[in-house]
């Protein structure tokens, strides 16, 4: 089964068991607010719009409210669990594992960590491997603002992601999951090591 399945999978069952008010790592959301997120995501990308572009988030705020009322949590997580809708072209896999494998990951993880008794898991070898390809387009995207240099190395196996040339340059290892996570801005919890200027840390 393809990454993005499997944490789409694992990521509703955990939902389901801490029900709508659990804590996330998301800032402001609880779990309620994260599956209303990724629901919106894939059915109204545009009024998703809002994550990433701050002159949005009103607009997003207030659609992901809308979807609240209109459906309750139980519902929103069994359209997340029921994948894309059918006109969406994230229903293919090849699309779905490029677009929504990440997302699906670090959602995942934002919802594990934050809760009291989390434990870190092991994805596969080829789970790490689909992050680790993403991880340059996405890390080069999260880590342009980034006032110094970025490198990511793989401590599972071979590999070496130049993010951004700069100096000093932070030197960030780890599995690539853990990696994603910490190019997603949550360093404070990603099972990584560091050389190079430790104020850099905080970034991207």
């Amino acid at each position: 089964m393809p990454l993005s399945r499997r944490e789409r999978a694992a990521l509703c069952d955990l939902l389901d068991h801490v029900g709508s008010a659990a804590p996330t790592l998301c800032a402001g959301w609880t779990s309620f607010e994260l599956v209303a997120h990724l629901v919106l995501r894939e059915a109204a990308p545009l009024s998703a719009a809002g994550v990433v572009v701050p002159r949005l988030e009103g607009f997003t705020a207030r659609a992901m409210r809308r979807l609240q009322r209109r459906h309750g949590f139980t519902a929103l997580v069994e359209q997340l669990r029921s994948g894309p809708p059918r006109w969406s072209p994230m229903r293919a896999e090849r699309v779905d594992q490029r677009v929504n494998a990440m997302e699906l990951f670090v959602h995942h993880e934002d919802l594990r960590r934050a809760q009291p008794t989390w434990e870190p898991r092991e994805l596969t070898a080829a789970g790490e491997d689909v992050l680790w390809t993403r991880l340059g387009s996405a890390g080069r995207l999260l880590a342009r603002r980034s006032p110094t240099g970025l490198e990511l190395v793989r401590s599972d196996r071979a590999g070496v992601a130049r993010i951004k040339p700069g100096e000093p340059t932070l030197v960030v290892r780890g599995r690539p999951g853990e990696l994603a996570l910490f190019v997603h801005g949550r360093a404070a919890v990603a099972q990584v090591e560091y050389d190079g200027d430790p104020a850099a840390r905080a970034h991207p």
